[in-house]
């Protein structure tokens, strides 16, 4: 793993334009359902996002597979 790759969720909803940090939130409320949890390191209060596991499980949820043309 590398830590330079952790991102706070306002770190992350800044970078990722596409998402909100309430959907952001909203995600890994419900990681152990949505298989988010595998992205996200909890030290003390605060959470950290893992930007490769992320991308990981983002790519998951596409519809249909992308074509390599």
């Amino acid at each position: 793993m590398d830590y330079k790759e952790l991102r706070t969720v306002k770190q992350l909803a800044a970078e990722a334009t596409f998402v909100t940090e309430a959907k952001l939130r909203w995600w890994i409320f419900h990681a152990d359902t949505n298989g988010l949890k595998t992205a996200l390191i909890k030290i003390g209060g605060r959470v950290y996002i893992d930007r490769f596991e992320f991308n990981r499980w983002l790519e998951s949820r596409r519809l249909a597979p992308v074509s390599d043309a």
